[in-house]
């Protein structure tokens, strides 16, 4: 296996481990899951990935990368509802961020699974 294939590979499982440890408190995690899926979009592009996948996978990070900023530009303005007198409509900016993750999680499921079956098939 050359370097790059190597490396690749090393980055989604890192990448994913972290999406799934920075789940554990969505908030505070958002600080793991943004680098994470950063992470795996990386090595899905070093992986010479189909067009598909790397553009899938930029989609991802992008749509986790808004609705994290818009969290934490949100949380700055004073938060939603109560006190703040701010709608929770706002709160409708955060949606990619969990849309995202759901999307990044099972796509590195399938991803899994399709590696699975291709070593079966080979041996």
């Amino acid at each position: 296996m050359n370097t790059r294939k190597l490396w690749s590979r090393i980055l989604v499982i890192v990448g994913g481990i972290a999406m799934l440890i920075g789940a554990v408190d969505p908030l505070e995690g958002s600080l793991v899951i943004l680098p994470g899926s950063g992470l795996v979009a990386l090595g899905i592009y070093l992986g010479n990935s189909g067009r598909d996948l790397r553009v899938q996978w930029l989609c991802i990070f992008l749509m986790i990368a808004v609705g994290v900023g818009a969290l934490f530009g949100l949380s700055a303005w004073g938060g939603l509802g109560g006190a703040s007198k701010h709608s929770m409509w706002w709160g409708m900016l955060i949606l990619p961020y969990p849309i995202g993750w759901v999307v990044g999680i099972v796509s590195l499921i399938f991803e899994l699974v399709r590696s699975v079956r291709h070593r079966h098939a080979v041996q």
